[in-house]
């Protein structure tokens, strides 16, 4: 009778241990595996050619193209979740947050590429906001990261499966999704046939080394296929305190595309796109210059900038080079099609 007793107690207290300890994994890294996004679902895109998104839009009726050309580009969006934090990483279902990525950095960001093809861009349980910027969320960055990864890479899985026929592929993203797209990279492009497709990757918003890849170099010219372009964006004469910064980091001139120390004129940025997207592009808005791993550009003179009171212009990255970066992403693709 004891034992039997004892047995109760004992299941019950290996059945409160499990309990607790998925609660814990559930609240803190986001869904279990069972809920993690099937990517042959489209509400599971943020950005695909079989729905109408805003990756579709242009800024101007003069972008507008009826080619789209023969390359697909996988864009990993940057951290939209950074309000209330209900767990490490985003729910896949939070509509709210959903709507919140679309409107900003599909709009904004990935919108940049539909003149050189088709968009691609998961929807991913990502990392909250904290990992980067708190005590509290610092050593749950690993854990946080390596979590929203699987999404990314399942959501590349398929679409190398079932979506890309052997296309040309630019890989594109901002911020956290540089963190995804760089192992992504690693995973799949370098020393792999999968580098055999690559016209170019984006790797934006977050320090890359200049060696951070085996066969896949730093872009130095404009019209270089198989490479990477990277940059982060302060204010002229800054300098990080909170980020690394040195001549080992990667930084690209987006408006010449080199990666000398040269400045280059705010009067050869061809536009920026700024807040409201509608509005269309401004020629001559941001200069561009490479320094010791990190982009200088002077403060930009907008209606309302005279509020902009930080020297990090992280979140404008690619915003304030809009045209150059469509313009350059339409004539790798270009290249990279003649050179086959």
């Amino acid at each position: 009778m004891h034992k039997v007793q004892n047995m109760k107690i004992l299941l019950s207290r290996i059945l409160f241990i499990l309990l607790f300890m998925f609660t814990i994994l559930y609240f803190s890294y986001g869904q279990t595996e069972q809920e993690a996004p099937s990517y042959d679902d489209l509400k599971f895109w943020a950005a695909h050619p079989d729905k109408e998104d805003p990756s579709d839009q242009v800024p101007a009726e003069d972008l507008k193209t009826e080619d789209l050309g023969d390359a697909d580009v996988f864009f990993v969006h940057p951290t939209i979740y950074s309000k209330k934090r209900k767990g490490w990483n985003a729910d896949i279902n939070d509509q709210k947050l959903n709507k919140q990525t679309l409107k900003s950095t599909i709009l904004h960001q990935a919108s940049i590429f539909n003149g050189t093809g088709r968009v691609y861009a998961p929807f991913y349980r990502q990392a909250h906001l904290d990992i980067y910027k708190t005590k509290k969320g610092l050593p749950h960055r690993k854990k946080a990261l390596d979590f929203a990864y699987k999404d990314v890479k399942r959501a590349f899985e398929y679409y190398l499966k079932y979506e890309n026929k052997g296309r040309p592929i630019v890989v594109a993203a901002h911020s956290q999704g540089t963190n995804h797209a760089e192992r992504l990279l690693k995973e799949f492009f370098d020393q792999k046939s999968v580098l055999n497709q690559l016209v170019a990757a984006y790797l934006i918003g977050m320090p890359v080394k200049n060696d951070a890849f085996i066969n896949i170099p730093e872009c130095t010219k404009a019209d270089q296929t198989a490479c990477f372009c990277s940059w982060r964006t302060y204010r002229e004469g800054t300098f990080p305190k909170k980020y690394p910064y040195s001549e080992d980091i990667a930084v690209t001139n987006p408006i010449s595309w080199e990666t000398n120390e040269v400045k280059v004129s705010k009067s050869r940025n061809k536009g920026s796109v700024l807040a409201k997207f509608k509005n269309g592009y401004f020629p001559g808005l941001a200069s561009a210059q490479v320094y010791k791993g990190i982009l200088w550009t002077e403060k930009p003179k907008f209606p309302g900038s005279f509020l902009i009171r930080t020297n990090n212009y992280h979140i404008a990255d690619m915003n304030f080079y809009y045209l150059s970066i469509r313009d350059n992403s339409k004539l790798r693709a270009k290249t990279f099609k003649a050179l086959k």
